[in-house]
């Protein structure tokens, strides 16, 4: 068929409205309908089914176009299906009878169809409360999902009423068959919501005749869309062998049908006679029924459509209003030029075309044209069945050979199908029927027919069928050879050979079971010649074998014997075939033996047989194996035993040894010969007896004394005498056990050792250093140890030993040097153990020197010793005074009255200095202040303090000519007294301006405020008024008009409030008439002040290295300006130092100092009121010694004296 311009497509009509925008694959089903009579499809004027393309585009209608769908007359709300039935009066008290349900407003019914018939279910949906489609699912059974079934028996459809907006879904069995019986169920759900309904279908048989069989309908052009399509289906056809002639039915125009009807049976016709292409006719009746305007070209124009056989010949005849029009023809819009196939003829005004030969292509569109005009038609070319012209013909053959069945049918290379019992045969490579064509001639060939291709053979075209018989047969069968009976040794060949007069398969039996080819047995067919070949024959391979043909009742029998002399197995044992029996076992020695007869099996010991019975040592013979029974294996079953078989092929000797092994002897008590912190040595024996087995290794044990409860120490096996038990508690009690193992099995526990206990000796004592040296004396001082542990610390031994004795290594990487002496050498300087950690070593020589060593002792003896690091000279060596004044007594030390002073100053210097205290230039009243003094450090100490206790203290230490002094400032402070003088300056309004004088007294520290209160003169009750008030003069507000107030004032210091207030002498009257308010003359304040340090600087010290900052506060105004000073020398410029200054808070940092940045340092405020200045000193320390002491906390004196006796000792360095 042509296909459509642009226009055309245009106007292409559809059967249906346009389904809501969710099913756009509605339209095409609309134009979709199963085929029944092809032959009347042809004769309405269908598209034939080799264009599909065209179809889709004539069936497909844009749902943009309503005004098209009026054009062709369709109804837009509705679509029918066979089945359906307009919903009246009583379908509505049905449906009103019917169950409610959540979404179907229809249910299916069950019902009942007869065979061959078609049935139709519908569910309908309401769709007023739905966004988009429900979805719909028909299920046969409970699972059996139907939509995949869809195709030439199944047909699924769903419509939507726009007007009462519903849904109806159908489902259609077409030519009902007795299988399609059961229970149905059809499912709707739609988001949350969901709805089922279950009905039954009864298939009946049908008993009415036969009907026609329309052998063309298997050839039918499927439409677009179907699955089926194409689907040759000749199994109800085949089911009878009868083929009744087919009647001759009227044919049916199927274009005249479509001109007449009602545009709303399109879709019934269309279904009820398999028109396919239902759009493209509807598209070609508009053409047909557009109403023609009086063409002035054309007196008669050509008819709407034509139709013709295969084949055949069509003429196409037009009436020209004026005969000299020129008249051109045309198809599919190419001009159609004369030749054998168009003949064109003029009779008058006729014009006619002739179309000889039609063929299928010519199927398609034709107009002619006379002048401006032109007008068309439609040419539908019908194909005409293929008919079989010679039938099959019955054959027989013999299996093997080769088997041709011939047809021929009408047209050359025509479709046709061959058919075995009624099922399709389909060629293929790997398939034994191959089918020849030969122009009008079908051929069926068998290669290698066999009984099971004996069978009706049918074949089938559109327009008939022929069927014939296929009888194969056996050929008689001869043995030329048969088998023979053999005898063979074992592991020889087997050879079985028989002949026959075919070549034909047949299967092999041993003793009734069927042989099967496997690696050891070989089945060989060569031809006429069948071989069974076993290789290396077995015992096993003895036997009854038979050769049987197939399909043949003949057999050839054979017997095979096979002889093996007597052999034993030993694989199983060792090399030196040794059996090992754990004593008190049973052993059952089994060996494998092998012969042909079975051999007669001997076991002896000793030239002693060992018979078979009920006794602890026997044997037991079966024919492939003999056993050795021993009950209650004993030490004294082992020997060697000897086997000896024989039969009527020979004989056979072997010798097994059999060893009866047992777990050894326990081990003897282990002994422990060191102990440690939580460790001991432990040595042991092996047992005296083995078990006959070498022993693997040992298990330990330990518990505590105390316990019940053994521990298994290692569980690899120990395998050495001696082992190191750890993880134990130091100061517990224990004791351990071994255990000796074999490959046998574990001893008995060996007896405990004797109870130890771990200890352990302390670390070496720390921080031994010197703490004086006179002319014979030497005192030494040390720290605990670091490690002490459960036994301990008994006390310490310090020993010396001189100088000349022997020579001392270099000092090691931590600065402790290690001595090689003889323990002789060594002296110990104290007998007994000392619990001190300082002891004086006395009766040296002068100027010798010597080399100190201190050791910690517990229960489990000496520590390493802890040496002093280098030889000590014993002269008394002078050292400057020094005074480490702490670093809270180097500002103002303040007290309260009553409370107490203890002051410790520590000092420095030797021989023990001399120590002069006084208070303010006088020496101090020792009546009213203690002092006590030590070697290291004096104590000042006042029970209770009294202000007269205040004043500047002096110390000096003096050693000799060398003189340190230091100065310390005490204040005792208490409450202030009262103030002096309280005036009432001014009274206006409800306000009091007061006035007062500071207090005589301060306590002895400054003023910090006052407090106010004051009393109605009717009252007299004091309330307070103002708190911590700085000034001397303030305003009383909000006082009570009428009345009449006293007040008085209270002076605050550090201490409190003065115990006394000054009371104004004259009362304040808050008057109810108004005065006159005097503003009052304030003189202006003097805010300009001379510098003055708040916070003093503090000596400090500093680490080598390490930045370190100097802190003070200052106040004055105008602002001072600062400069710092190095013993008394600017810094300016340098780089090493930073000044900072925030809120009179003075700072001097001091980057990575050295010891070269120990001094002096000066902070200097000067203004145009005066100048102040405050110094400190700096002392830096450098070294790893110094630092790493700081940091693990000894006190900056001490290691101040440790590293001055470090220096002193070593006055070269």
């Amino acid at each position: 068929m042509p296909e459509p311009t642009k226009k055309e497509e245009n106007e292409v009509l559809a059967p249906a409205p346009a389904p809501p925008p969710e099913e756009p694959n509605k339209e095409k089903e609309a134009g979709t309908a199963p085929v029944k009579e092809p032959n009347k499809e042809k004769e309405a004027g269908t598209a034939p089914a080799k264009e599909p393309n065209k179809q889709k585009e004539a069936g497909t209608a844009p749902a943009k176009e309503p005004n098209k769908e009026k054009e062709a007359g369709t109804s837009p709300g509705k679509e029918w299906s066979i089945g359906e039935s307009p919903v009246g009066e009583e379908q509505d008290k049905q449906n009103a009878n019917s169950q409610l349900s959540i979404l179907f407003v229809e249910k299916p019914q069950g019902g009942t169809v007869k065979v061959g018939e078609n049935i139709t279910f519908i569910a309908k949906v309401k769709a007023e409360d739905l966004l988009r489609k429900p979805t719909v699912k028909w299920f046969k059974g409970k699972w059996m999902d139907l939509a995949s079934k869809a195709g030439k028996h199944l047909q699924l459809k769903e419509t939507f009423e726009r007007h009462s907006r519903v849904y109806t879904f159908e489902m259609q069995i077409i030519k009902a068959k007795e299988n399609y019986a059961g229970n149905y169920r059809c499912e709707v759900t739609y988001k949350d919501k969901f709805d089922s309904c279950s009905f039954d279908l009864e298939v009946l048989e049908s008993t009415g005749t036969t009907p026609n069989i329309d052998i063309r309908s298997a050839f039918k052009r499927s439409g677009e869309g179907q699955d089926d399509a194409g689907e040759l289906d000749f199994s109800g056809l085949l089911k009878r062998r009868e083929v009744k002639p087919q009647e001759e039915q009227p044919e049916v125009d199927v274009w005249e049908l479509l001109k007449n009807a009602k545009p709303s049976e399109y879709e019934k016709i269309a279904f009820q006679y398999g028109i396919t292409d239902l759009r493209g006719m509807l598209r070609r009746l508009k053409r047909m029924r557009r109403v023609e305007k009086k063409s002035a070209a054309f007196a008669r124009i050509l008819d709407p459509a034509y139709q013709v056989d295969k084949g055949g010949r069509v003429r196409f005849v037009v009436e020209l209003a004026d005969p000299k029009l020129e008249v051109k023809w045309y198809k599919n819009g190419q001009e159609i030029r004369p030749s054998t196939k168009y003949i064109f003829e003029h009779k008058g005004c006729e014009r006619i075309m002739f179309i000889n030969n039609c063929v299928l292509t010519d199927d398609s569109e034709y107009y002619v044209t006379a002048g401006d005009e032109k007008c068309s038609t439609e040419l539908f070319v019908r194909e005409p069945p293929v008919m079989v012209t010679k039938q099959l013909e019955d054959t027989k053959a013999y299996c093997g050979e080769r088997v041709e069945l011939e047809c021929e049918v009408s047209e050359d290379d025509a479709n046709v199908k061959w058919f075995k019992n009624g099922e399709e045969i389909i060629p293929g490579p790997k398939s034994r029927y191959h089918i020849r064509v030969e122009g009008k001639k079908h051929i069926l060939i068998i290669d290698g027919a066999t009984k099971a291709d004996s069978a009706e053979y049918s074949v089938m075209t559109t327009g008939g069928q022929s069927s014939a018989k296929l009888s194969v047969d056996l050929k008689p069968l001869k043995i030329l050879t048969p088998l023979t009976d053999q005898t063979v040794n074992l592991g020889k060949e087997i050879c079985l050979k028989c002949e026959v007069s075919e070549n034909i398969t047949g299967k092999w039996t041993k003793n009734g079971l069927p042989v099967q080819e496997t690696d050891h047995v070989k089945i060989v067919h060569k031809g006429r010649i069948h071989k069974l070949v076993i290789a290396n024959a077995l015992v096993e391979d003895e036997g009854d074998y038979v050769f049987t043909p197939d399909d043949y009742s003949v057999t050839l029998p054979a017997k095979v014997h096979v002889v093996d002399p007597p052999k034993i197995n030993l694989d199983g044992l060792d090399a030196d075939n040794t059996v090992t029996v754990i004593a008190g076992n049973k052993l059952r020695l089994e060996i494998p033996i092998s012969g042909e007869p079975p051999p007669k099996a001997l076991w002896s010991r000793a030239d002693k047989a060992i018979m078979e019975g009920s006794g602890r040592i026997r044997s037991e013979n079966y024919p492939d194996s003999t056993t050795l029974v021993i009950d209650i294996a004993e030490k004294d079953d082992s020997g060697v035993y000897h086997i000896n078989l024989k039969n009527e092929a020979g004989e056979a000797h072997a010798s097994i040894k059999i060893k009866v092994v047992d777990i050894p002897d326990p081990p003897v008590a282990p002994n422990v010969t060191d102990v440690g912190d939580d460790w001991c040595i432990m040595t042991w024996d092996p047992p005296l007896y083995d078990g006959g087995s070498p022993i693997l290794g040992y298990f330990i044990e330990r518990k505590k004394k105390q316990s019940s409860r053994w521990m298994r120490l290692n569980f690899d096996l120990c395998k050495e005498t001696i082992f190191e038990p750890k993880k134990m508690i130091e100061g517990v009690a224990y004791e351990v056990r071994i255990f000796a193992v074999n490959a046998v099995g574990i001893s008995k526990p060996s007896m405990p050792s004797k109870p130890f206990v771990p200890l352990a000796v302390t670390s070496p004592p720390t921080l031994l250093t010197v703490d004086s040296v006179t002319d014979t004396t030497v005192t030494m001082k040390w720290r605990p140890p670091d490690q002490i542990g459960a036994a301990g610390l008994d006390g310490y031994v310090l020993e010396y030993c001189f100088e000349g004795s022997t020579s001392a290594k270099q000092s090691d990487e931590n600065g402790e040097a290690a001595y090689d002496l003889p323990a002789d050498d060594w002296i110990p300087a104290n007998t007994e153990l000392i619990e001190k950690t300082k002891f004086t070593i006395t009766g040296l020589p002068t100027d010798s020197r010597i080399y100190v060593r201190v050791k910690a002792v517990n229960a489990a003896g000496a520590s390493e010793p802890k040496y002093y690091s280098q030889p000590i000279l014993v002269k008394e060596i002078i050292e400057a005074p020094k005074i480490r004044i702490p670093r809270h007594l180097k500002q103002t030390y303040i007290r309260r009255v009553g409370e107490a002073i203890n002051l410790v100053i520590p000092f420095q210097g030797k021989p023990r200095p001399e120590l002069i205290w006084t208070k303010d230039g006088a020496p101090i009243d020792k009546n009213q202040i203690n002092i006590r003094n030590s070697e290291t450090d004096t104590i000042v100490f006042i029970r209770k303090a009294e202000r007269s206790h205040s004043g500047k203290y002096d110390l000096q230490v003096k050693v000799e000519k060398f003189v340190e002094t230091a100065s310390i400032d005490i204040r005792v402070i208490d409450r202030p007294g009262p103030p002096q003088l309280v005036k009432i300056e001014d009274v206006w309004g409800e306000n009091v301006a007061l006035s007062w004088t500071p207090p005589r007294d301060d306590g002895n520290t400054a003023i910090t405020g006052y407090t106010i209160q004051k009393a109605d003169k009717k009252s007299m009750e004091w309330f307070t008024v103002i708190e911590h008030y700085h000034r001397t003069s303030a305003t009383i507000t909000e006082l009570v008009i009428g009345n009449e107030y006293y007040f008085r004032v209270f002076a605050e210091n550090m201490c409190g409030l003065s115990e006394d207030a000054t009371m104004t002498k004259e009362s304040a009257v808050i008057a109810k008439d108004g005065k006159i308010y005097k503003n009052p003359v304030y003189e202006d304040f003097d805010f300009t002040e001379a510098p003055m340090f708040t916070q003093p600087l503090v000596n400090t010290y500093a680490v080598a290295g390490y930045n370190a900052t100097l802190n003070c506060s200052v106040r004055g105004n105008p602002k001072p300006k600062i400069t710092w000073m190095k013993n008394k020398v600017v810094i300016k410029d340098d780089p090493r130092y930073r000044m900072f200054s925030n809120q009179g808070v003075c700072t001097l940092e001091i980057r990575k100092p050295s010891p070269y940045d120990g001094g002096t340092y000066c902070c200097k405020a000067v203004n145009d009121l005066g100048t102040v200045e405050i110094e400190c000193k700096l002392e830096v320390k450098g070294g790893l010694s110094f630092c790493r002491l700081l940091l693990q906390g000894v006190p900056p004196n001490i290691i101040d004296s440790y590293l001055r006796d470090l220096h002193s000792s070593n006055p070269e360095e």
